[in-house]
């Protein structure tokens, strides 16, 4: 409500009947503001009553989708304009998804092997389970005319490495089959190498 006019009289005349009628009058001034200020004042779509919010959102050309919450129905209505205006360009929709509060999108064009009228929206995978209903309002809405969109879900997790300290110890003995002495069995070829080395090399039977 309005803040109540103050008539400041005279000194001569601020006692008596004079100062009853300055409030009087104050008071009646008070009422007529607040009739002025009543359309004003109910025309924000952040706050003003549903009914009037759904008569803006007639005005604006938006339409309440199913089970969509109240403060998401008022944000759409409050940045018509603006997401009209911004429809169109990559950077413009981007801002779209950011004013209804979605977060932040890449959006990926001409891509090796997909058509070329597709555009790939990537997003992570808690906005598509959250905003799935939303997202596609706002490309049946505000995307570019022959164009299809596709949802690409990326999800990310952090990675830490560390450097740490290790050791092992390898050797390589090289044997000829057919050259050093060699032990055939049934269990493996024991080869001996020249300078005293055995290598083993099992048979495995194929599984």
């Amino acid at each position: 409500m309005a803040d109540k006019p103050i008539i400041t009289l005279p000194s001569w005349m601020s006692l008596g009947e004079p100062k009853k009628l300055a409030a009087a009058f104050a008071t009646f001034w008070q009422k007529v503001a607040g009739w002025i200020n009543f359309p004003l004042d109910n025309t924000d779509p952040l706050i003003c009553p549903v009914p009037l919010l759904d008569l803006i959102a007639y005005q604006r050309d938006i339409t309440r989708f199913e089970d969509e919450p109240l403060g998401l129905y008022r944000l759409r209505v409050n940045h018509a304009f603006e997401n009209a205006r911004d429809s169109g360009s990559l950077e413009g929709f981007a801002k779209i998804f950011e004013r209804l509060q979605i977060g932040e999108i890449k959006q990926l064009e001409r891509q090796p092997g997909i058509d070329w009228d597709v555009i790939i929206i990537r997003v992570n995978d808690n906005q598509l389970a959250i905003n799935s209903t939303l997202m596609n309002e706002i490309i049946r809405k505000y995307g570019r005319t022959c164009r299809r969109y596709w949802f690409d879900v990326l999800n990310t997790a952090p990675l830490g490495i560390k450097p740490q300290y290790f050791e092992y110890d390898h050797q390589v003995i090289v044997a000829n089959p057919g050259i050093d002495a060699a032990i055939v069995t049934h269990a493996g070829q024991f080869i001996m190498t020249e300078d005293g080395q055995i290598i083993t090399a099992e048979h495995r039977s194929p599984s």
